[in-house]
């Protein structure tokens, strides 16, 4: 057993705003989410396209995120609309200056569109006599100010805050609870299948149960030798995350000292492994778009995706001669990221970063190369770098912007073919 006097104890809130995307495009009709059947889908004329989002009670027909449009009844009294991005993302922002107003950026951590932590620890006896008190305030205020319905999970770390939230302050009367060390052992060892913890999924559930271990209780007390191991770091963040520590802290961000130029992206939905690779092509697109402009070369390309189950992997790694070729680039990223991670896990978020520049006036070719075709292919590339200039990124889209996994219509203000 652990010794938690030697723990972190800090005063953490998580607050998911409850079926936000479906919530917001309520609001916008002037209908209840609490009692309206709506589903938000990627494209209302495509009978395949996606839910993005559903209200409770069509939820309660079996209707959720991720199913298709086709299968949704054809009854009057349920809404289908498409998404409005911007108008999500106003609302986002306006919650967001919310939270603000009770602790500074760097204790304030956006973990998705419609879920955020605040670290309180030092600010709530500003504003309340205790962290549950001072949740229950910026709930009232969000909803005062938006009309959306909010949980909050309180914990000791950012993991007992999210596992709170997610398993118990959902279901709650008034949507709060707090989960302490000395809940552990009470809420969360008898939690079980695994993969209903934040952090683990269905494969690695199936590994766990190979070896006897089906609950927390079980991954708690089993020998955290065996899991280190077994499975390498992520074995030990088990163990701990079983007995509800955590040491990461939200004021502790990841800072670039050099120039770079990147693209980052919470998504809509769950995505499928295979569909991370449209929208990483995308951001490498843009990304690569912008180190031409700049006139450069780029040696150093980090990337990361994220599971919604808040599992990061990352990778870095370098092209020494340098390139300015989103091809070439995609084809190291995606060569890498299936050897990393995990094909079965559902991705929320995805990030693209180049560092280590050089002027692209030191591009060399290979002896191994076509010349004349590398010459075409860069005439090609700077006539679409001067399209998107003059006419905007979706003046010229690659075919893989037309398919469903895409994002770039979305992010470049157009949704289902008209202005956001």
């Amino acid at each position: 057993m652990y010794d938690y006097s030697v723990c972190p104890h800090y005063d953490i809130l998580c607050i998911d705003l409850k079926s936000f995307f479906a919530s917001v495009s309520c609001r916008l009709k002037g209908l209840d989410p609490k009692t309206t059947k709506l589903a938000v889908v990627g494209d209302t004329k495509s009978i395949g396209s996606v839910v993005l989002a559903a209200t409770p009670e069509l939820k309660k027909l079996g209707i959720k995120t991720g199913s298709r449009l086709f299968e949704i009844p054809a009854r009057s009294d349920i809404y289908i609309i498409n998404p409005s991005m911007k108008i999500y993302l106003d609302y986002s922002m306006r919650i967001t200056e919310i939270a603000l107003k009770y602790v500074a950026p760097e204790d304030f951590h956006q973990y998705s569109v419609d879920e955020f932590f605040m670290d309180v620890t030092h600010s709530y006896k500003l504003f309340a006599a205790s962290p549950r008190e001072l949740a229950k305030k910026i709930k009232d205020e969000i909803y005062e100010t938006t009309l959306i319905e909010s949980a909050v999970g309180i914990g000791d770390n950012l993991l007992l805050s999210k596992v709170a939230l997610d398993l118990e302050a959902k279901h709650m009367p008034d949507g709060i609870t707090e989960w302490r060390y000395k809940d552990v052992v009470e809420k969360m060892w008898h939690i079980k299948p695994l993969s209903k913890f934040w952090g683990i999924n269905k494969k690695s559930e199936k590994k766990l149960n190979q070896r006897g271990i089906f609950n927390i209780g079980d991954l708690a007390n089993y020998p955290h030798e065996y899991l280190k191991r077994d499975f390498g770091i992520i074995g030990v963040d088990w163990h701990l995350h079983a007995n509800g520590i955590d040491f990461s802290k939200i004021s502790e961000k990841h800072k670039v000292h050099s120039p770079s130029i990147a693209k980052s992206q919470i998504l809509m939905r769950d995505y499928k492994f295979s569909e991370t690779y449209v929208v990483l092509f995308e951001h490498v697109d843009e990304v690569t778009h912008r180190l031409r402009l700049m006139k450069r070369l780029v040696r150093t390309v980090q990337f990361s995706v994220g599971t919604k189950d808040g599992h990061i992997y990352r990778k870095q790694f370098t092209i020494k001669e340098g390139t300015n070729s989103e091809d070439i680039i995609i084809k190291h990223v995606w060569q890498h990221l299936k050897q990393i991670a995990d094909p079965y896990a559902l991705y929320r978020t995805i990030s693209v970063t180049l560092t280590n520049f050089i002027p692209d006036s030191q591009k060399q070719v290979s002896l191994f190369q076509d010349v004349d075709k590398v010459l075409k292919e860069e005439a090609l590339m700077k006539t679409i770098d001067a399209l998107k200039v003059k006419y905007g990124q979706l003046s010229v889209m690659r075919a893989i912007s037309c398919t469903e996994a895409s994002t770039l219509k979305l992010r470049e203000g157009l949704i289902a073919g008209h202005k956001r």
